[in-house]
């Protein structure tokens, strides 16, 4: 994982730099005090080479490994104790400036990015040892270099892992909402055919009696199964106790409405997260007018527009299995009387398609408890696809004055 700690390694190799330049400028300023300033510039020139290859190789992910880092730890560490030599001692005893000053930080932060607090804080107590040889002892002048640099490495370090553990968490999470939406894809592929064969073997079976009773039977129980299923409520095993009430409020479901369900399983395979995902530059458009207008011959008054209602063929066809969802359901609980009305509009900001029956209508609870008991009608194959389409669904309904589905599809 490095997206989190991309971040991290290039703001040390700016600190890197910046630490480089001002050992050099003290140099510029002090090496004229130094036991021997020759030395001092070969130190300058070292640090100043090791800069180049140390933020090369931290560049690359398969680089950050022990060896570099031990490298990294002894170039540092050799730099600070070549001071005991180049710098006045007697200035070091007093806290004065070692030749590499803030760059000795360096590999504790690399130290500390690439394993956490613990690596960090042993870096820096590796380097703090060197500092107080070059030093000769450990005071109160002398302690500002090991304690900062000590601060840095655990900081730093702990800093690194809550990256880290948010990156695989970010991760865990992507995971799992690609994993919900695919179980919600099948769920939506699920209702619109095998549940509803299901229901439909059932009916059949129960009218026409004898062994097609037994096989009605058990295809019921399927039902119920499947349905808490893909749902995730209830238990698994057994059906639910309003199964057969639920199957027998299905006397309208015909081959007919079944087909179209069946057939739309072939664009589930696309996996929509939105507008942007479904309409990539020169993508194939389809007019959602002759998607629609079939639903005219099951008895459905189909309004369009005259003009052609262009989209991303993947979205018109999410739209027209929704829209065939909503009108299946009309057609199975809007009663045998009920009429039903399909219009489409194009808006300036999207398009939107309403489905309206003057049947039966339902309660303002009756969705939620649909939904509970695994009936996936509209949860899943209507507003699944539509807000995985990036829009939005709003049911109207109230009991003797029909239902309203409105799905609005933004451009």
């Amino acid at each position: 994982m490095s997206g989190l700690e991309g971040p991290l390694w290039r703001a040390l190799l700016v600190f890197r730099i910046a630490a480089l330049g001002y050992a050099a400028v003290l140099m510029v300023n002090n090496f004229r005090e130094y036991a021997w300033p020759p030395g001092g510039w070969l130190v300058i020139a070292v640090m100043a080479a090791w800069t180049v290859v140390a933020s090369l190789a931290y560049a690359r992910p398969e680089h950050r490994g022990w060896p570099l880092l031990a490298a990294d730890l002894a170039v540092a560490g050799g730099c600070l104790l070549a001071s005991r030599w180049i710098v006045n001692p007697d200035g070091l005893g007093v806290g004065s400036p070692t030749l590499p000053m803030a760059w000795v930080a360096s590999p504790v932060v690399a130290w500390a990015i690439s394993g956490g607090r613990r690596r960090g804080a042993i870096a820096a107590l590796l380097l703090g040892v060197a500092d107080v040889v070059v030093r000769n002892g450990f005071s109160q002048a002398t302690a500002n270099g090991p304690v900062l640099m000590l601060l840095v490495g655990v900081g730093v370090g702990h800093i690194a892992r809550l990256a880290i553990d948010a990156e695989a968490r970010l991760q865990r999470a992507v995971e799992l909402e690609a994993a919900t939406r695919e179980r919600e894809r099948l769920a939506r592929g699920i209702h619109d055919s095998v549940l509803q064969v299901l229901a439909l073997v059932q009916r059949r079976g129960a009218e026409l009696g004898g062994e097609a009773a037994e096989l009605g039977r058990l295809a019921g129980e399927q039902e119920a199964t499947l349905r808490a299923l893909v749902s995730s409520s209830g238990p698994l095993a057994a059906p639910a106790p309003d199964s057969g009430a639920r199957v027998r409020q299905t006397p309208h479901i015909r081959p007919a409405h079944i087909r179209p369900a069946v057939r739309s399983r072939s664009s589930a395979r696309v996996r929509p997260h939105g507008p942007a995902d479904l309409s990539p530059a020169g993508a194939e458009r389809a007019d959602l007018r002759t998607l629609l207008e079939p639903h005219a011959a099951a008895g459905v008054t189909v309004a369009a527009p005259a003009t052609p209602v262009l989209l991303p063929a993947p979205v018109a066809a999410e739209v027209a299995a929704a829209v065939a969802a909503a009108i299946d359901n009309a057609h199975r609980h809007a009663g045998p009387d009920a009429q039903v009305w399909l219009l489409l509009e194009e808006l300036p900001d999207g398009v939107t398609v309403t489905v309206r029956d003057n049947g039966a209508g339902m309660p303002a609870d009756r969705l939620a408890e649909a939904e509970q008991a695994g009936r996936l009608g509209v949860a899943q194959s209507i507003r699944g696809r539509i807000r995985d389409l990036g829009g939005s669904v709003t049911v109207t309904s109230r009991p003797g004055a029909g239902t309203e589905v409105e799905l609005h599809i933004p451009r």
